[in-house]
Parts: C-alpha cells; sequence; structure tokens
C-alpha cells in the first residue's frame, strides 16, 4: 500500500476512534479532527461517510466490549417497546441503532407515516410520556432535502426519537447521510431478529 493509501486508513480508523471516545454525532467533524490530530496535508481528501461508519462499527466490535454490546441491546430493545407503542404507524428502526455503529451519545431513531401528526401528540399525551417537539432534516428520494416534524422522549436513560413522514414515504425511504442511499429501515421482526441473534451470540460465548 502506498503512503497516501496508508494515510487514508489512518484517518478513517483515528476518525472512527474520535466519534466513539468524543460522542460526537456528525462524522464530519470527526473526520476533520483526525486530519488534524494525525498532521496530514490539509489538502488530504476526506474519506466518506460509509468508511467511517464502517470503522466505528468495527472499533466498537473490537474494543467497546461488554458496555458496548450491553448498550446496544438496551436501545435495541428500547427501540422494539416504542414500536409496539407506534404500531399504528408502521414504525421503521433507522440509524446507528439498526446498524450498530453507536456510541453511549447516540438515540434511537424511529420513523412513522401519518398524515396527521397531531394524532402521535395525542397518543403520547395519553400515556403520560413527555415529549419535546423539533424538526429533523432529510434528503428525500427526489435529492430535494425537506423537514419532518420529530417528537423525542427519554425511556429511562436512552433518548427516543420518533420523526413523523407523511404516509407516502412508507415507500420512499429518505437518503442516508451515512451512504448517500435509501436509509435502512427496519420493521419491528427484523429489530426481534437482530435481539435473538445477540441473546444466542451471548449465550454461546458464556459456554
Amino acid at each position: 500500500m502506498g503512503k497516501r493509501g496508508a494515510g487514508t486508513q489512518e484517518l478513517i480508523e483515528e476518525a472512527a476512534r474520535i466519534f466513539c471516545e468524543q460522542g460526537l454525532l456528525d462524522y464530519r467533524a470527526a473526520k476533520e479532527k483526525a486530519l488534524s490530530r494525525i498532521g496530514l496535508d490539509p489538502r488530504t481528501p476526506l474519506p466518506s461517510n460509509e468508511q467511517v461508519h464502517d470503522a466505528v462499527l468495527a472499533y466498537q466490535q473490537l474494543f467497546g466490549g461488554t458496555a458496548y454490546r450491553q448498550r446496544l441491546r438496551a436501545m435495541r430493545e428500547t427501540a422494539l417497546q416504542a414500536m409496539k407503542l407506534l404500531e399504528d404507524y408502521e414504525p421503521r428502526l433507522v440509524g446507528a441503532v439498526a446498524s450498530g455503529a453507536i456510541h453511549d451519545a447516540h438515540h434511537v431513531q424511529i420513523h412513522v407515516f401519518s398524515d396527521n401528526p397531531e394524532a402521535l401528540d395525542f397518543l403520547f399525551e395519553d400515556r403520560g410520556i413527555e415529549i419535546d417537539i423539533d424538526v429533523r432534516r432529510y434528503r428525500t428520494a427526489a435529492r430535494e432535502h425537506g423537514e419532518f416534524p420529530m417528537l423525542r422522549f427519554m425511556a429511562g436513560p436512552i433518548g427516543v426519537d420518533v420523526t413523523i413522514f407523511p404516509e407516502k414515504f412508507l415507500r420512499q425511504a429518505p437518503r442516508s447521510p451515512v451512504t448517500g442511499r435509501a436509509m435502512q429501515r427496519l420493521k419491528p421482526a427484523a429489530v426481534s431478529a437482530l435481539l435473538m441473534d445477540e441473546r444466542a451470540a451471548a449465550d454461546q460465548a458464556q459456554t
């Protein structure tokens, strides 16, 4: 591997380490900090978000240990509980909790679909769940940027962000900020399968 290639790989791994250890939520910020930390030429091309994302996942699997695995399991269990609450709105798990590339600052991210967003407000009010109202910006399949209402609540120590899309977006996933392609969106059954796999792996490790 040439010097440039080695520098690029070092940059990717350092960005992943900074992303995890500093609890960043922006891959670009991690890449720029890594560039400065390593002392590479400022004109060095930055790696893609997808490269850093994959390195984050590898870093956590290698160095995250029991704390990482327990955190990921707790977040996915919380996601599944929230999806049961939101079952009338076709919930989908997205983002870092879906892929596993998490650290302690991440929230569970769920997409739901309704042409009447106020109905979600009433649902949480009826359950006595305190929410904060915000918006989240996504790039749609048409490569246009749009803002969508988001409800945020805490499930114990875990934050949950619920973004509400019009029903037509159920089959039009927005673009992932990691890959630039359609976002991976997991149905409840897929989240349950992930949890079953994690439990099986944990049981096997103990035998």
